[in-house]
């Protein structure tokens, strides 16, 4: 007797489709899961036994054996559980082998036979969807999985419940997707006191997805303007969602299935290892960069960070994706993030000040600045000088605009970009854009060429930095509606590329 169920092995944000074969043999009573199972899966036995004998089921005196195919692909984690009892319990007449093949179910078991949740729901029912089976996972993760909207989601509590609903005793509802999770009260960019340069900057950089790098004494308010782009950054269109939220799933970052059109802002710790940045650890799992994946990832005290892990960066950067490369993996996630960097012009942070500045000024500053290598500072298209405020102003009333009015315009921004590249899906932004494209959208006039011509051979603009100053002229003509990039766009695109910190 054999019977077949199905489920799904994780690689990356892909979900690839496992069969789960039963086969009942006389023999030895022996329970064996073949099929390169890492422990969690090999120890699924045990708890399906468990399992079966707290609803007085009992398995045959036989041999019974379970594969996992294809068997040359790794399985990892206690998600098999569910579609091993499921096969199990059609091989031994059970339940009937047609309805379990027509699912696509994952879970762990319980020891009394409660379903408990489990990572991957979303990806999972993208999986089912695709060869047009439903989706059988725990009521935990049922709103999570119906966020497809593609194929029907079935949330069982316990394993009793799907063999009532298999036999036909009692139908399981469908499941119904989770609430769209309102965005917390993003702070204000009028509580910035001064900082116009930065808070403009800070704009541009929303507007067209261009990473920034800030450099400012302690306390000049880096930190407090990076926490602010959360509140101007449009929320995620509902494909951004899917996407970010498939991510977030395998993290298992979803609060109770719900589905969060914020855009997400990262900002791991400069102690944090490779692994935690890029991802990789047990599994391959997804780092900080595709967590921050269509969001913010801010990286403060950017020249404490491991000089191996800021060069990691600069592939992702370009790309927009990752492959967290080991011995039995090779995992590709997506993570088009924003990359907004903080840092101190030199070791005690005071270079800019006479009165508090070292001994070995501008020495310190240079040694500093240089842990970030000339690659990676080339990809910064906004390096912006963040001063020291003065403490009179601090009792000033507050001014300059609202995060909602500055949010206005970098969605009237973006609503721009979409149009221009519609017929382009792998461009959403101007920063995505480059060859020929980049020559169509943001072609300099005879003016902006001079300039441009002037720039380079003054301080040696490598061809990386001609076109992300090109990009960066487009963003701000999209921001003033500009039809056309003309020579204030440019110059002062040029002006966030040539900060007095950081040069090149």
């Amino acid at each position: 007797m054999v019977a077949v169920a199905y489920t799904v092995a994780f690689e990356g944000v892909d979900a690839r489709m496992v069969e789960v074969q039963c086969a009942v043999a006389p023999g030895m009573p022996y329970f064996g899961v073949v099929g390169l199972a890492d422990k969690a899966v090999s120890e699924a036995r045990e708890r399906v036994k468990a399992a079966l004998n707290a609803m007085a089921i009992a398995l045959p005196s036989k041999r019974i054996m379970v594969n996992l195919s294809p068997a040359d692909m790794p399985k990892e984690g206690s998600h098999f559980d569910l579609p091993i009892a499921l096969a199990v319990l059609a091989a031994i007449d059970i339940l009937p082998k047609d309805a379990v093949e027509g699912v696509v179910s994952l879970g762990e078991l319980s020891l009394d036979g409660r379903l408990m949740p489990v990572l991957g729901a979303l990806p999972a029912a993208v999986a089912a969807a695709a060869e047009d089976k439903a989706l059988l996972c725990p009521k935990a993760c049922g709103a999570e999985a119906a966020w497809v909207g593609a194929t029907t989601v079935w949330a069982a509590a316990s394993l009793g419940e799907v063999v009532a609903h298999f036999t036909g005793r009692q139908p399981l509802a469908q499941a119904q997707a989770g609430e769209v999770l309102a965005a917390p009260a993003g702070r204000d960019l009028r509580d910035v006191k001064g900082q116009e340069r930065a808070k403009r900057a800070l704009e541009i950089a929303a507007a067209g997805r261009h990473h920034m790098l800030m450099i400012g004494s302690p306390g000049s308010g880096k930190s407090m303007l990076a926490a602010r782009m959360a509140g101007i950054l449009p929320p995620l269109s509902a494909g951004e969602a899917l996407e970010t939220s498939m991510i977030h799933s395998l993290a298992g970052l979803l609060s109770e299935g719900g589905i969060n059109r914020a855009r997400p802002f990262r900002e791991p710790h400069h102690t944090a290892s490779m692994a935690a940045i890029v991802g990789g650890g047990k599994g391959a799992k997804p780092g900080e960069v595709s967590l921050a994946h269509n969001g913010v990832l801010f990286l403060d005290e950017f020249p404490e960070f491991p000089r191996p892990v800021l060069e990691t960066l600069r592939q992702p950067i370009e790309t927009g994706d990752i492959v967290v490369a080991r011995a039995n993996a090779h995992v590709r996630y997506p993570c088009r993030f924003l990359l907004i960097a903080a840092a101190n012009p030199c070791k005690c942070g005071y270079m800019t000040d006479p009165a508090r500045a070292c001994a070995r000024v501008p020495l310190c500053g240079e040694e500093y600045l240089g842990r970030i290598s000339g690659p990676l500072m080339d990809r910064f298209d906004l390096r912006v000088d963040v001063p020291p405020v003065a403490y009179t102003d601090l009792d000033l009333p507050a001014t300059g605009e609202t995060s909602a009015t500055v949010a206005a315009r970098v969605d009237r921004a973006r609503a721009v970009q979409a149009a221009r590249f519609k017929d382009h899906p792998k461009v959403r932004v101007n920063a995505d854009s480059e060859g020929a494209m980049l020559e169509d959208i943001a072609t300099p006039d005879a003016e902006s060429r001079a300039l441009l011509g002037r720039v380079a051979e003054r301080f040696g603009l490598t061809a990386r930095g001609y076109h992300r100053i090109l990009r960066v002229a487009r963003t701000i003509a999209d921001l003033d509606g500009a039809a056309t990039v003309k020579q204030p766009h440019v110059a002062e695109a040029v002006s966030y590329r040539l900060s007095s910190s950081a040069k090149g």
